[in-house]
Formats: C-alpha cells, sequence, structure tokens
C-alpha cells in the first residue's frame, strides 16, 4: 500500500521518574517551520519547565528532514534517544517535545537516555494515526456527452476534483492516489474510445 502513517492527533502522555516529570507531546509536521511553530508553543504553554527536548522528521523514506536538541540536558542524553524512537516508529511528518520538570534526583546520563526514551515510547504507542496517502492531480478535458461517466470512474478510482469549467469542453482538474492513476487513465480512455486522455499535471 503506499503511503506512509502520520500522527492523526495532537497528543500527550505523562511519565514520572525519580520526581522528575517528563511530558511527550506528539503532533504532525509537514514543514519544518510547522515542528517549530509546535515547539514554540509548548514553550509558551510549560515556561516554568527545567528542559524542552525536541525530535522531528519531517517526510518520509529517502525525502526526510530532521531535526532534534538536548535543551540543556548533557550532550546526546535527551535529543538522540528521543529522535532514535521517532525514526524506529515508521511515522512521517511527526515532531515530538518532551518536556521535562526536574524533582530534585539527578538521574545520569544513561538515566536520562532512559527516561527520555521511555517518554517518547510511551507517548508513540497511544499515538492515533493514519495512513497520508501520495496523490497527484490530472487534467481531463471532455466533451459533454461522456462529462457524467467521468465523474463516476473519478469517485470509484477515490479521486477527488479540485475544480471544474464548462466551456466548449468540460474541463476536469482531480486529485488522485498514485496507485489509482494508471488504472483511472486506461478506463478514460477505454471508456472514450481514446478521445480523452488525462493528463498528469503535476511534475
Amino acid at each position: 500500500m503506499n503511503g506512509y502513517l502520520v500522527p492523526a492527533e495532537t497528543h500527550r502522555v505523562t511519565t514520572m521518574v525519580s520526581n522528575s516529570r517528563f511530558i511527550a507531546s506528539v503532533a504532525r509536521a509537514n514543514t519544518v517551520d510547522e515542528a517549530k511553530a509546535f515547539l514554540a508553543g509548548i514553550r509558551q504553554e510549560m515556561p516554568d519547565a527545567t528542559h524542552h527536548v525536541y525530535a522531528f522528521r519531517v517526510g518520509y523514506g529517502n525525502s526526510v528532514i530532521e531535526g532534534m536538541s538536548d535543551d540543556g540536558e548533557p550532550s546526546g542524553t535527551a535529543g538522540p534517544p528521543v529522535l532514535a524512537v521517532v525514526r524506529g516508529s515508521d511515522i512521517g511528518d511527526i515532531v515530538m517535545v518532551v518536556t521535562r520538570y526536574f524533582g530534585g534526583t539527578k538521574l545520569g546520563t544513561g538515566g536520562l537516555v532512559r527516561a527520555y526514551g521511555d517518554a517518547a515510547r510511551a507517548a508513540l504507542e497511544s499515538l492515533k494515526t493514519e495512513r497520508k496517502i501520495e496523490r497527484k492531480t490530472l487534467g481531463i478535458e471532455t466533451p459533454y456527452t461522456f462529462y457524467q461517466p467521468i465523474r463516476r470512474l473519478v469517485d470509484e478510482h477515490e479521486g477527488v476534483v479540485d475544480e471544474e469549467e464548462f466551456a466548449g469542453d468540460v474541463t476536469i482538474l482531480a486529485s488522485f492516489p498514485l496507485d489509482q492513476i494508471e488504472t483511472f487513465t486506461s478506463a478514460v480512455i477505454e471508456l472514450t474510445a481514446g478521445n480523452v486522455s488525462p493528463v498528469v499535471l503535476d511534475s
């Protein structure tokens, strides 16, 4: 199946380790700017927290932009374990901020790595996800006689009509999941005996 999993909602889980409170907040981030905006919102919401450690993965597969920060924790003890959990989840377009309220007991480097990793895992275990399907837009120029049958084919192939223009002919702009484009195109060509041929408009 094409596409990939993304967070379906903003989600938050709190864990306690040696009186320190770890609040893991997760959201969908389609861009780096959205990830940074989510982090800024968490900082504003909990300004008295000791640390706001974050990790994000924008995109999926071979085209991923990643970022992370220890936010003042000893180097490598916070951001990397959170990012490692996010990477292992196979979820794309995701940002996680683990906010720590220090409880008075130092955890040591190993303890911090475990605590941040466990907080990240706890949040992802109960996170609801949905599948993000990559789509492309097709342009279809058709005589009026084929308009209704083509519209039915659009629905049958999970197409979403973005725009229609009724002039001498009808022009339809519709987006389709990648795995539906070939079968839809073939169906239109067969229906119209080759008179109408959808064109992929996205590069």
